[in-house]
């Protein structure tokens, strides 16, 4: 039998949490170790394990105890760059939180610090696991739309979630609502459409959320809600509509990739599939056809029964852990690379820059010459 791999959580507030039920659920899989500066966060982790962990205040002391196998990065976002580049300093595999970083030239620091180690660093965007986006993920791949001209992603959804010490109220922690939240969905843009993006306009702002809050005299300042364009070197485009004060929604993940043959639209957490040629529907030939009358699409659920923990993500931090424990045994490399971490965060730096500038910016303009 093959010996477990031992887990370390380095943050161990609601997403560390999460990341230890999920490798709880799979066989082979120990934490051993957890370390968080916070008290109550320690020990709420160490109440999920069936085996106690040993306990940690820093994550320097955990690092040199060698009682792990693998290391799991959940800290504030801005903690990231220092925790990892301790971190790469041994050969231990890493799954790092998103965003990456908060700023590029820290990203682009951890690039160059991971190279030429043994272990592996996966950096945790795991939507695309989530079961309905991950099948149109394979459709479209497959060809199921044509050619992709346009994917949509609309999230209108509830505030953040209070976080120890309140620490993601603040864009000099969380790098902005663009960085911290929506790095996901330009992952996901760059992953469907095979392209790196070439520039970036937006308009956002905080309208509603946290206004009337107050953490040691100073008003948070993450915005609430934003459009994004996002343009693509094909001529592809990619659009995000989020909106943090809309949770009366019944489907509040709605991602539509369309082509030149037809269209795919996931919804969550109704876990929806919908999808439709444009040949199986009639393409227009006469003036006053109507396009709404769901003519030639198809509806189903989407759902992966290998799944054994759903937890917030829809089972997709199920999914990325199995992944992640399976990519360790047999020394593969990871499926979502710093690299991707560094342009998802790019994407959201260059949003936020067209907001606070009111123009387009180029994404030449946040990365160096040659990415």
């Amino acid at each position: 039998m093959a010996q477990p791999i031992r887990y370390g959580i380095i943050g161990c507030g609601s997403m560390g949490r999460e990341h230890i039920e999920n490798i709880k659920m799979i066989d082979g899989c120990v934490v051993t170790a957890i370390a968080d500066d916070n008290a109550a966060s320690r020990e709420a982790g160490q109440a999920l394990l069936p085996i106690p962990a040993q306990l940690f205040d820093n994550h320097h002391d955990l690092l040199a105890a060698d009682l792990c196998d693998a290391l799991v990065i959940a800290t504030p976002n801005h903690t990231h760059r220092t925790v990892l580049v301790d971190a790469l300093a041994s050969n231990t595999h890493i799954l790092i939180e998103k965003p990456l970083c908060t700023r590029i030239e820290d990203c682009l620091e951890l690039v160059h610090a991971a190279k030429g180690r043994s272990g592996m660093v996966w950096v945790a965007h795991e939507y695309r696991y989530m079961p309905p986006v991950s099948e149109m993920i394979r459709m479209t791949h497959g060809g199921a739309v044509g050619t992709v001209h346009q994917v949509a992603i609309r999230e209108h959804r509830e505030p953040f979630y209070p976080k120890v010490g309140n620490w993601n109220r603040f864009n000099a922690n969380t790098g902005g609502t663009l960085v911290e939240k929506t790095c996901h969905y330009f992952n996901l843009m760059d992953l469907i459409l095979k392209e790196q993006p070439v520039a970036v306009f937006a308009s956002g702002a905080q309208r509603v959320n946290h206004l009337d809050e107050s953490y040691g005299g100073r008003t948070p300042d993450i915005l609430d809600s934003a459009y994004v364009i996002v343009e693509y070197p094909s001529g592809a485009r990619a659009l995000l509509d989020l909106c943090m004060f809309a949770e009366n929604s019944v489907d509040n993940e709605h991602i539509t990739v369309v082509g030149d043959e037809g269209k795919i639209e996931s919804l969550l957490p109704s876990m929806t599939l919908r999808y439709g040629r444009r040949d199986d529907w009639g393409k227009r030939e006469v003036w006053g056809q109507t396009a709404s009358s769901g003519k030639g699409v198809s509806v189903r659920r989407v759902w992966d029964t290998s799944i054994k923990y759903m937890g917030n993500h829809f089972g997709a931090s199920y999914v990325e852990h199995v992944k992640f424990a399976h990519a360790i045994r047999e020394g593969l490399a990871p499926e979502i690379t710093l690299e991707e971490g560094l342009r998802a965060v790019a994407t959201g730096i260059a949003a936020h820059r067209s907001i606070d500038e009111r123009r387009i910016v180029a994404l030449s303009e946040v990365l160096p010459a040659g990415w």
